[in-house]
């Protein structure tokens, strides 16, 4: 199960070579159509422009100033976000900015500009099914059917996963070491169409995101129903690497990097959606030194 033991069932495996899934083209990457590929990429690091980052009320939503100037998307719309907490925790990742402005950090800005922008312009409907297809090429239905040890290692770890989400949503989901994966059938992609549309289109560009870092639908709605926490998702989407890291070694800081990395954006879509989807809001407040 996805208890604390993977780290120690990843200990001592036998070495072995790896079989490449056919929508793995390099370690952490898979092929990903048109209309999963972000739009948006973060700009260079530039030198902090301004001292003071706020709130305001508009008739958008939620403002982020920074000093007296409105900010504003890749676009040039006005930034107003649906949520007051969201506005708050992007002004958070402004003002937590130092001497440079690390714009690869900031990812619910980021998040931001393309809910407001939706530069490919898709609807609601499209954001779903999109998000639905990617379950073809789920991660955790993907099996080897060798070596032994990760066969085994994928069975006690992603097979809970795919039962409670099974169970949860009354779906078949299943699993395959066949090349095309598994079949899934319509009523489970009909069933899933119908949990997504109770998101609205913020949330939905998050979810799009999670799913993209995951690589899997199931991992994404069990960390979106709390049932794995973040830590736990990351590691589980990250299972045949973490296993080969075990035989061939880490490459110094670029493995951990990597983890932190998803880890921190799969963190942000997380709560990005969480916040789109709250319909309360906090007390005014303006961001302070």
């Amino acid at each position: 199960m996805w208890r604390g033991s993977l780290r120690s069932l990843l200990s001592g495996i036998p070495l072995s070579i790896r079989r490449e899934r056919p929508v793995l083209l390099a370690r952490g990457s898979v092929f990903l159509p048109a209309e999963l590929r972000r739009p948006y990429t973060p700009q260079p690091e530039r030198k902090r422009f301004y001292q003071n980052v706020s709130i305001s009320q508009g008739e958008g939503g939620f403002e982020i100033n920074l000093d007296h100037r409105k900010l504003r998307t890749p676009q040039n719309k006005t930034f107003a976000v649906p949520s007051e907490t969201l506005a708050l925790a992007v002004a958070t990742e402004w003002e937590s900015q130092r001497d440079t402005v690390k714009f690869f950090t900031m990812h619910l800005t980021t998040l931001c500009n393309t809910a407001l922008d939706n530069p490919s312009q898709r609807s609601k409907e499209q954001l779903i099914t999109a998000a639905v297809k990617f379950l073809e090429t789920d991660t955790i239905c993907y099996r080897v059917e060798e070596p032994p040890a990760l066969v085994e290692l994928q069975k006690n770890e992603w097979d809970p996963v795919i039962a409670w989400a099974e169970k949860r949503y009354n779906v078949v989901i299943g699993s395959s070491t066949s090349i095309l994966g598994p079949s899934i059938p319509q009523s489970t992609k009909d069933t899933f169409i119908s949990h997504l549309a109770s998101y609205n289109t913020w949330a939905l560009h998050g979810i799009e995101y999670m799913i993209t870092q995951l690589k899997s639908l199931i991992l994404s709605v069990c960390l979106l129903d709390k049932s794995l926490t973040v830590e736990q998702a990351v590691l589980l989407s990250r299972l045949e690497e973490e296993y080969q890291i075990q035989h061939w070694g880490t490459v110094e800081w670029a493995h951990d990097y990597d983890a932190y990395e998803l880890r921190a954006r799969t963190a942000a879509a997380t709560l990005f959606v969480h916040l789109c989807s709250e319909s309360s809001t906090i007390k005014h407040k303006l961001m302070q030194d």
